[in-house]
């Protein structure tokens, strides 16, 4: 059986960016307009990665500051170089230890990466310790098991007709919890206030075929793993199988996360 974490290979920040990054920016808005927090907090950013979220943060909710966490060296560097604002800052660090004391900030917010956390009840217990009485704690993750991200969906339906193996790599399966109920329950898990939980919804369009592609091929996420792993005639074969069901563009496809919201009491 594959080894998933291996995979899941998140440090690249700049080919995460063409991966991923455009559409986190964008999920990233439509969470914060749901979330509603308030303006001038204390923010901290639980798995930054190359800062989607803290830029988005800056720019739409007038904080006092932003502290970005994330495990990869690589990407918190990746954020210093690029979010250029005196509000905030990035360090090395895990969600599952927060280096912060308790009660120091007014809202937590996590985006696009609690499933990839071992620990998940240790993250939320961690964030439920470092937010000040009457915070917020909130994350948002995508809908995984119905496919919610259309165009890794659709990347991982294909190669498994030409690999079962890579069954064993599809988020969907990897992560069972990603629904309404499963959420629900993590949280109850971990004794926080009841959670609100909506859905969130965003577009993908891809100009053309090769937009789509191109980024499963820079090696950052567990799909750009994958295909990385593969010699030359089963990409070519895989590729070829995605343009024969997708088209030459543009191409449109539907990107969904759940988000959730708790205060603390």
């Amino acid at each position: 059986m594959p080894d998933t974490e291996t995979h899941d290979a998140w440090s690249a920040g700049e080919s995460y960016e063409l991966y991923m990054g455009r559409w986190s920016h964008r999920i990233a808005e439509r969470f914060l307009d749901w979330l509603a927090a308030p303006v001038d907090a204390e923010w901290l950013d639980v798995g930054c990665g190359p800062g989607a979220l803290t830029r988005a943060i800056l720019r739409d909710r007038r904080p006092q500051s932003v502290l970005g966490v994330d495990p990869s060296q690589e990407f918190v560097g990746h954020a210093r170089r690029t979010v250029v604002d005196n509000l905030a800052r990035f360090e090395v660090g895990r969600a599952e230890a927060l280096p912060l004391a308790d009660e120091t900030v007014d809202v937590v917010a996590s985006g696009l990466m609690l499933n990839f956390v071992p620990d998940r009840e240790m993250a939320l217990r961690e964030a439920l310790r470092v937010v000040r009485p009457g915070g917020m704690v909130s994350f948002y993750v995508w809908d995984y098991p119905s496919g919610g991200i259309g165009f890794i969906d659709r990347f991982w339906k294909t190669a498994m007709k030409f690999d079962s193996a890579a069954a064993a790599l599809d988020e969907a399966g990897r992560f069972p919890f990603c629904t309404r109920d499963g959420l629900a329950t993590l949280c109850t898990s971990v004794a926080t206030s009841d959670p609100d939980i909506a859905l969130i919804e965003i577009e993908t369009t891809f100009p053309t075929f090769d937009d789509f592609w191109r980024p499963f091929t820079l090696g950052a996420g567990p799909a750009p793993g994958y295909v990385a792993t593969l010699d030359d005639r089963a990409r070519s074969n895989l590729e070829a199988a995605l343009r024969a069901g997708l088209g030459d563009g543009p191409i449109d496809l539907t990107a969904r996360a759940w988000a959730v919201r708790s205060a603390r009491e």
